[in-house]
């Protein structure tokens, strides 16, 4: 649908993108980006055969426009790019926390916005991401961007009032994930192991349970009951997190995570 795609922001999200925007069916010369760092900038022409333009000229020559710079740096950016965006050019904000009015109020333009919410997964083609859509988006722009978030993992659309609740379980949810198995790491060499050992162990049970899960078709509670034997060494675990109040711990995290969404809005 687009003669020419920018990206604006190209960290470790906006590469995925654009890695992303390729897979999907792209052609690289028709993908320019906004980068302030020259070297960072080389790299990605080198390897993606992309261009680089200032930042006023990416969205002046472009019909889709994805934001991937951080919320701290949203206001600076849009007040430059507002007064040089192509007329009805797709604004696609990858930024936590910002909403569609904000995004458009510091645009200071009338274009179609999206929201979307992914996690750095997407870097490997396993991202979850939660997008919306903002007033004037057409069916063809929505299409477009179910079509680019396919390409980086599995994408869901919601009410835009739910986009904290996206942040506080997948935005932030590989993070969570992480600190786990730093957790199980830390007390496999408790007991004994190398932290070599130790880390192989850890990451190769995470990894084979995760696999488990998304091809068996089992429900977690399913597969959590099948490993459980009764009085078995599993049941004692389980116990200690109960006793420790896992699940609290998790919901109190993820209120925490989707306050903070709230506040950068």
């Amino acid at each position: 649908m687009a003669n020419h795609i920018g990206v604006i922001g190209a960290g470790v999200m906006g590469e995925a993108l654009i890695a992303a925007l390729i897979r999907s069916g792209v052609n690289p010369a028709d993908i320019s980006f906004a980068e302030k760092r020259d070297e960072r900038a080389r790299e990605l022409e080198g390897r993606y055969s992309i261009v680089h333009k200032k930042l006023t000229e990416v969205a002046s020559d472009s019909s889709i426009i994805l934001l991937v710079v951080k919320p701290q740096d949203m206001e600076a950016t849009l007040s430059e790019v507002g007064p040089t965006i192509a007329d009805n050019a797709l604004v696609i904000s990858f930024a936590a926390g910002k909403s569609i009015a904000t995004i458009s109020n510091l645009l200071g333009t009338k274009n179609p916005i999206v929201r979307v919410m992914p996690n750095t997964p997407a870097l490997v083609g396993k991202g979850a991401s939660g997008y919306s859509l903002g007033a004037g988006v057409t069916s063809e722009q929505g299409d477009f961007v179910s079509h680019l978030l396919a390409a980086t993992g599995k994408a869901i659309e919601v009410p835009e009032s739910l986009q904290d609740a996206v942040t506080a379980t997948s935005g932030s949810g590989p993070a969570y994930f992480f600190a786990f198995v730093e957790a199980m790491v830390d007390g496999a060499v408790a007991l004994g192991l190398s932290r070599d050992d130790a880390t192989l162990l850890t990451i190769q049970t995470i990894v084979g349970a995760a696999t488990l899960l998304e091809t068996s078709g089992d429900s977690p509670t399913t597969l959590r009951e099948k490993v459980t034997s009764p009085n078995g060494t599993t049941a004692a675990a389980l116990a200690s997190f109960t006793e420790s109040g896992l699940s609290a711990i998790v919901a109190d995290a993820m209120v925490s995570a989707a306050k903070r969404s709230q506040e950068l809005g």
